[in-house]
């Protein structure tokens, strides 16, 4: 089951001497449970065409279509509940509320979401023990980690139940042995709650995971491969 579908999805940046295409008519879907990685050289498109799929970045023209919503046809309020709802973000410099615990931080999106207080507490724990860090749940971001804090935020990723999630260059502040374990556990939550997931990424060790690889250059899609991975 298609879980996005994308046509012909085009951003243009105009300045006053040059017009820039930085996506140029893509046209792809994504099926449920996928465990895909955006690829390609700095400034190839791929993070704005992350924006535009999360609702971030308006695209020129085009189509992106949600669980049968054209999200680009949604006003401005209708947009941010759907993503609330329905899309997961996990960033690259964490985005983890600093005054906020590690529960807090994964509790808050479920509360925007108007979920009652016995829930979020149940959920809450039950996603900070899935990546393993069960233990902090009241400590605060400067008291962790980094390789910690993306684990929150994967854990906040997945609070809301959305129906993808989208990571841009998530490993990218992380030591080896970070990346190496928090994409393991990426794989994990991958397969046990079926989630689909969405990198930008340059890093060859998320490409390694990954069971499918979208090249894009120059705002096109380069080539579209799949892989048999454990």
């Amino acid at each position: 089951m298609n879980v996005i579908e994308i046509k012909n999805l085009t951003k243009i940046y105009n300045s006053s001497e040059v017009q820039v295409k930085a996506v140029n008519g893509i046209s792809i879907d994504f099926k449920e449970g996928e465990f895909t990685a955006v690829v390609g050289p700095s400034g190839s498109g791929k993070t704005t065409f992350l924006n535009m799929l999360g609702g971030l970045d308006r695209p020129t023209s085009g189509d992106v279509i949600i669980g049968g919503v054209n999200i680009w046809q949604l006003s401005s309020r209708k947009l941010i509940d759907f993503r609330k709802n329905n899309i997961g973000f996990v960033f690259q410099s964490y985005n983890l509320i600093p005054v906020l615990t590690a529960g807090e931080n994964v509790e808050f999106i479920m509360q925007l979401q108007g979920k009652p207080r016995k829930e979020r507490d149940i959920r809450t724990k039950e996603l900070l023990e899935a990546v393993g860090i069960g233990e902090r749940i009241k400590a605060r971001p400067s008291k962790l980690s980094g390789g910690q804090q993306q684990r929150v935020a994967v854990a906040r990723a997945l609070a809301s139940k959305p129906e993808f999630i989208l990571a841009d260059e998530p490993t990218a502040n992380l030591d080896s042995t970070s990346t190496t374990s928090l994409l393991e556990l990426m794989s994990q939550m991958n397969k046990k709650y079926n989630t689909t997931f969405i990198f930008a990424t340059h890093d060859q060790r998320v490409m390694d995971k990954a069971r499918r690889i979208v090249t894009i250059e120059d705002g096109k899609i380069l080539s579209d491969e799949y892989f048999d991975r454990d």
